[in-house]
């Protein structure tokens, strides 16, 4: 349990610190082109604690949920050029040159870009990713006849309990492990409740009483063999988010190592290895997010009760539940390997033309600069700037479906959570 908590914190820590070092993409691009930045913190709400060096005021903030950085004239909503001097008037966000203000407004995404391609960089050349595609096809087909991987050790919710063979302090032996069950078995029944997939594996296993033996039989290469096992006692979040003890076989869905190899490439190799794999990931964000519509009707039925698919849309609090789950196993390739998921999808949804990303931003500066070349050419009066006011109602309307979207994601990571251990 401890390990889980662990793994859930530094999740969310990590994906604090991207987010911070976002906004400080925005900071050191507008600084370095001499626009004039007058605010840079970590969180939102009261200030807990600050300082100011130069002009700028730096600190952290009470709400961990992000961070800003306060950039002179990013938008006419937040100009006050009266209390501007002269030389600082020079500096506003808006009097430089579009293609600096783009890389300014750019640079946050650019920055989890960073971060993402020198993460993976660091996996494929020393850790070892999945590359053969047909380990996708592999996981789909194990959770459909659960098949799966072994968990030599797990958490022990008895403090007092001995460690056994090479588990460590607070762990036990596996269940499953301890019965004889391989990685690569389908187990295709529990206690006599046939299972036909990694969601029924899991719904039969959750309503066992630990610590009470049951048969379970595994299909092993086309043989049948039955085992009986002891399962072990977890602590698992209810729908009102108290905690209660369930029943649990120490095993998780199945991945095989010659299909999926994990061998690290060097550092050399590793370079054209993380560009390659970068770019399907990028395909497979795209892919997503013109899926996501159709995403939101599974979503609300797995809070209604219905079953969680394994692909469905993940909040912050279900992305740092499955870092807890992956820390708790010991699976620290899986947890910076979500990391660079995560990082690659902010900083291109971040970039989607629409109020108030930043891509919103980017796309009215271009619109601006296309107008006013057009207004010129017809020899007519430069229209000036866009008038952010009326683009309010918009940019309210995008908020309200993002804010709806993320309610839902974060209730069904609540009450129907996506878990990968069972």
């Amino acid at each position: 349990m401890l390990a889980y908590i662990t793994g859930i914190v530094l999740f969310a820590l990590a994906i604090l610190i991207s987010v911070s070092l976002h906004e400080f993409g925005h900071m050191l691009t507008a600084k370095g082109f001499g626009m004039k930045v007058t605010r840079y913190f970590v969180g939102f709400g009261p200030t807990l604690w600050s300082f100011r060096k130069g002009e700028t005021e730096y600190g952290l903030k009470g709400i961990p949920l992000g961070g800003f950085v306060k950039i002179t004239g990013m938008t006419p909503l937040e100009e006050d050029e009266e209390e501007l001097s002269e030389a600082d008037k020079k500096r506003v966000f808006w009097r430089k040159p579009l293609w600096q203000r783009t890389v300014v407004l750019a640079a946050g995404s650019v920055t989890h870009f960073i971060i993402g391609f020198i993460a993976l960089w660091i996996l494929v050349s020393f850790v070892g990713v999945v590359a053969n595609p047909a380990y996708a096809e592999r996981i789909t087909e194990s959770e459909q006849n659960a098949q799966v991987t072994v968990a030599p050790c797990v958490e022990s919710t008895d403090t007092t309990a001995p460690a056994a063979g090479d588990c460590a302090a607070g762990q036990i032996e596996g269940p499953a492990y301890a019965a004889g069950i391989e990685d690569g078995d389908a187990i295709t029944s529990v206690g006599g409740t046939a299972v036909t997939d990694w969601e029924s594996l899991v719904a039969t296993v959750s309503g066992l009483t630990p610590e009470q033996p049951v048969e379970v039989t595994v299909d092993r290469d086309g043989t049948a063999k039955t085992v009986e096992v002891v399962p072990y006692a977890a602590t698992a979040e209810k729908e009102d988010g108290t905690t209660e003890t369930v029943a649990r076989l120490g095993v998780f869905v199945y991945s095989d190592p010659a299909i999926a190899p994990t061998v690290a490439v060097g550092p050399i190799d590793g370079i054209g290895e993380t560009f390659s794999s970068t770019g399907e990931m990028f395909k497979e964000t795209f892919i997503a997010l013109g899926q996501l519509p159709s995403k939101i009707p599974p979503l609300w039925d797995a809070i209604m009760g219905g079953e969680r698919s394994a692909d469905s849309p993940v909040s912050v609090v279900g992305a740092s539940r499955l870092g807890g789950e992956m820390v708790q196993y010991d699976q620290w390739a899986m947890f910076f390997m979500l990391l660079v998921v995560l990082n690659y999808f902010i900083g291109i949804f971040n970039l989607l033309p629409l109020l108030p990303m930043d891509g919103g931003h980017i796309a009215i500066a271009w619109f601006e600069k296309a107008r006013s070349w057009i207004a010129v050419k017809r020899g007519k009066i430069d229209p000036g700037r866009v008038d952010y006011m009326k683009l309010m109602p918009l940019t309210y309307a995008v908020i309200v479906l993002l804010g709806g979207f993320m309610l839902l994601t974060i209730t069904a990571d609540i009450v129907n959570p996506i878990t990968i251990f069972n």
